[in-house]
Formats: C-alpha cells, structure tokens, sequence
C-alpha cells in the first residue's frame, strides 16, 4: 500500500513519526505499554491535538444542518465518550443531495469540463490531503480506534494515492471502433452512469471513501456519499479540501447518518443511477432489495468474509505465524479479509500453535496514539459484545482456548488478542464473520482437503497461502473459490488490485481498471456509410 506496505506495520520496532509530537499532548503517559494481559488497556490517554470543523452535512458546496434539526455523537472508542456531535440527516436530507448532485449532473460542469480538468482538480485535491496528512490520521485515529501509525504512514497516504491513480485515468477513458459485416460505421462511448449513491462502512472510512469516490468522479459522475454512524468526521474534513481544489458544487454530497433512514432513502431513491456499498452480506441484501425494488440501479456490493489462511507442511513457521497474526489482527481485526481461518498442515500444527499463541501474548493493545501500539479498541460497544459473545461460544465449544478470551480494563472496547485451537467447521467461530481479534486454528492433512474445506464457506473474499512450492501454489491458487489471492503474503491493497468477492462476498470489483466499469454506461452509435472505400 503506497509507500509502505500494510505489514511493515506489524514490526514492533516502527515508531510513530517525529510530527506525532504535535498531534496529542499527554496528561502523565506511563513509561512503558501494557501488554493485553494486563489489568488495563490504557491507564492514561493522549488528547489528540486536532479540531473537529466540520459536523455537518455536505449539499450542494455547503456544510448544512440536517432538515430535521436533529444530531447524533460519534464516540472515542478508546472510553465510549463524545468527540462531537454530528447532523444526523435522512429521507429528507438525501432528497437534498440527490437534486444537488442531479442538477450537478444535468447542469453543471462536472460532466461535461474536459478529463484533463478533472484530472487536474483531483490531483491538486490529493496535494492537499497529503499537506494535512498528520491532521486527517489524528482525526481518523480518534474516530476509529486504528493505530496513529497505520493511520499516518498507510492509509492516509494510500488514499492519495488512490486518487491520483484514479486521476490519471480521467483523460484514458474511451470507446472503440467496432467492425460491422455491412457498410456501417459502429463505434461505442463510455459515458458517465449519472448520480452515483455511495455507502461506506466504519472500519476504513477513508479508504473506502477513495475507492469509491475515486473513480466516480473520474468517470464525470456526480455523488451522493453516505459515511458510516460510528466514523462521520474524516470524509467531511477530506470534502473541505476537494471544495478548496475546485470541485464544483453538487458534484459531491455527504449525508452522515444511520443505514435505516438515510442509508435505506439512498438505496432505494429513484433518482440514483448507480449504487455501490461496502459493509455485511445482511445489509447488501437489503440494499440490494431496496435498489431492484426502486428504479432497477445497479449495484455494486463489497460485503462479508471468513478467509482462509492456509500454512503448507514446507513452511518457515516463525514467517508464517508472523504472517498469518497479521492477517487476523490487523486493524483489531476488523477487516473483511482478515485471514480469520487459519489452516496449519498436520506436520507443523502444533509448534505452529504454540508459536502463534506467543505472538498474540506479545501483541501491544492500549491507547492508538501512543508509540509502541499495535492495538486499540474496537469501534463500539455493539461490536465489543458480540466478539465477546462469539468469544464465549468458542469457549463452549470444543475448541482449545489457547490465550486472550477477555476484554481489557473497565473503560473503552478493548479486547485482548485470543487464539483458539482445535476448531472444527461446525462450530460458529469457524462458520461467522466475528471481526474482531479472534484467530482460530485448525489442522489439515492434504492439499485437495484443505481446498475443499476452504470453499465450505458461504463467503468467498478472499484467501492467503504461505508455501514454497510453486505447484502447491498454483494448486491452491486455481482451487479457491476468492476473489483475492495472496501468495506468501497479505493485504496487499495496491491501487491497480482489483478487489471484491464470489459467492455472498459481493458483486463487482473495485479498485484498478475494473472498477471504471462500475460507473460507465456503453453506448453503441450506428451510423451507414455510403461508398465506403473499405468496410
């Protein structure tokens, strides 16, 4: 990812930036971590030093109240208290954003200004970003939970990334000049689908904003973007900065709000020509149901996973628990794609098992914002219970609980890193999306089992492999039923990777090229010819 790639953060021995100085003031920060198996996730907590400006809705190029009047906080997840309070917007206020961002379509000049003028717009857009990166990962720490490094020196600077990626593909955009078997000239125009409603979810806020956003707006389409109840203030802070680029007015709309109201008017409405949402396979099936229901829109869904993570007999343990820890708990483990089934081949299991336990007790959990954490709370108390239920099944279960097991301090979601063992594919830690710091372990003989016991998923998202043996991998590669396969590696999310899901994981592609197909219409254009001195 961008510069750095996402594992690089697992490494104990990073440190947060010198600019992290300014970015929180601590009240007494005790002179060491305190692992998960402490009494206490944080004893004392960094104030991030950066102002929430922006709370309101987004309609039209400005910041407005909800029609309603009403508010809703968004909470620290490190202690459950309000950041701020936010317009809370529904049927009404996406009614206002859907004409703004129509009226920007038919009207305005988004569409119809040249690529490169966009390109340059979303370029000087991405300048800005990264002008204020420190701010906007202070921000996103804050809102979210995710470690202040994996904020500043990954996902902030791959959503710029993303961007110009996404602008340099502005001006690349075109048809093709089709052969007829008669005297006819037959060309086809990839044309921008219209007003594109966007849904994102609370675990990536800025990323899935960029893979969305992204190519919409190269694509000369207007937006409507409804941002996740739990994580509101990133996306609203970004859209300042596009406004200051020279984004039009209308061309993007940002209603934050909760998915029965505002999400479900946005799914559902009959002037949004496209809809793309990221969050569970129940709530897709929802919003897929309210956009056939409506005006037949299309939709693109990034939803749901269970991905197996499978450890060939010829592996180096030490890399591969390394590896497959990564896969799991990253971002506390609130990933679609977090490897969250762990298959150790039979020869290696039991060291496997050992060693992996080692790394979850020595996995650092506390306050996001201090040096040294590769783990901090969960995003909110629903979230917190139901890995702790999950938790407690596996413990009712026949699985070994080899650590964690519990919540940390009295004070914020935090949840220490647990590793079970011995997990059959009946139990519901194997067979539920629990996203959270939950790895479960289990053991197989042969190649042609694990594949079959891999695709034994309603989920197909993705799946990582870790061998040495070019066939065993190409095996594996061509027998999982995923949509991502990482070989010897692990949430690797470059700009160019498509990504998304078979089977309940999803529909359609983002990031990459497929991803421009999601927001284009094609037409084909006619014309005869007469005479023509070749066909």
């Amino acid at each position: 990812m961008a510069a750095r790639r996402l594992s690089s953060l697992l490494s104990r021995s990073l440190h947060l930036p010198s600019a992290s100085a300014s970015l929180g003031r601590s009240h007494g920060v005790a002179r060491h971590i305190n692992r998960f198996s402490t009494a206490a996730a944080v004893e004392e907590l960094i104030t991030p030093a950066v102002q929430v400006n922006h709370t309101k809705l987004l309609i039209n190029g400005q910041f407005v109240d909800s029609a309603s009047g009403k508010t809703f906080p968004t909470l620290d997840p490190r202690t459950g208290e309000v950041i701020a309070n936010v317009a809370e917007g529904d049927l009404e206020d996406v009614n206002r954003a859907v004409a703004a961002a129509r009226k920007a379509f038919d009207e305005g000049p988004w569409p119809k200004m040249s690529a490169y003028e966009r390109s340059r717009i979303m370029l000087k857009f991405a300048d800005l970003v990264e002008k204020h990166n420190d701010e906007i990962a202070a921000l996103e720490t804050w809102d979210n939970g995710k470690p202040y490094l994996q904020a500043a020196q990954a996902e902030v600077p791959t959503f710029v990334r993303l961007f110009r990626y996404y602008a340099g593909w502005a001006d690349k955009i075109h048809g093709l000049t089709v052969p007829a078997d008669g005297p006819h000239h037959v060309q086809t125009l990839h044309e921008p689908i219209g007003v594109a409603g966007q849904i994102i979810p609370w675990n990536f806020p800025l990323l899935m904003m960029a893979w969305k956003v992204g190519p919409a707006l190269a694509c000369g389409n207007t937006i409507v973007l409804k941002t996740a109840e739990q994580t509101p203030l990133t996306a609203l802070y970004v859209a300042n900065l596009f406004h200051e680029a020279g984004l039009p007015p209308g061309v993007l709309n940002i209603v934050s709000g909760f998915g029965p109201t505002a999400g479900a008017a946005l799914a559902s409405h009959m002037d949004v020509d496209k809809l793309a949402f990221t969050g569970s396979t129940e709530t897709g099936q929802t919003v897929l149901q309210l956009a056939a229901k409506s005006n037949l829109k299309p939709v693109t869904l990034e939803l749901g996973g269970k991905s197996p993570f499978i450890i060939c007999e010829d592996a180096d343990v030490d890399h591969a628990v390394e590896l497959a820890h990564f896969a799991l708990f990253f971002n506390q483990g609130q990933c679609c794609c977090a490897g969250s089934r762990t298959y150790v081949h039979e020869r290696v299991y039991d060291e496997f098992v050992e060693k992996a336990k080692a790394r979850a007790m020595r996995r650092v959990v506390g306050d996001p914002f201090k040096k040294g954490v590769e783990q901090g709370p969960q995003i909110d108390s629903e979230q917190f219970k139901k890995i702790l239920r999950y938790i407690r099944e596996g413990r009712d279960s026949s699985a070994t609980l080899e650590c964690g097991g519990d919540k940390i301090g009295s004070k914020g979601y935090f949840i220490q890193p647990t590793v079970f063992s011995n997990v059959k594919e009946d139990m519901s830690i194997a067979q539920d999306e629990i996203f959270g710091p939950v790895q479960c372990v289990f053991k197989f003989k042969d190649i042609g089992e694990v594949i079959n016991r891999a695709n034994n998923t309603r989920y197909g998202l993705a799946a990582g492999v870790f061998t040495k043996n070019i066939d065993t991998a190409n095996t594996l590669t061509r027998g999982l039923r995923a949509g991502t396969v990482w070989i010897n590696c692990y949430d690797i999310f470059d700009a160019g990777i498509p990504f998304g899901g078979y089977k309940m994981s999803g529909t359609g592609r983002e990031k990459g090229i497929y991803s421009l197909n999601n927001y284009l219409q094609v037409k084909a254009v006619v014309t005869p010819l007469k005479n023509p001195a070749w066909i």
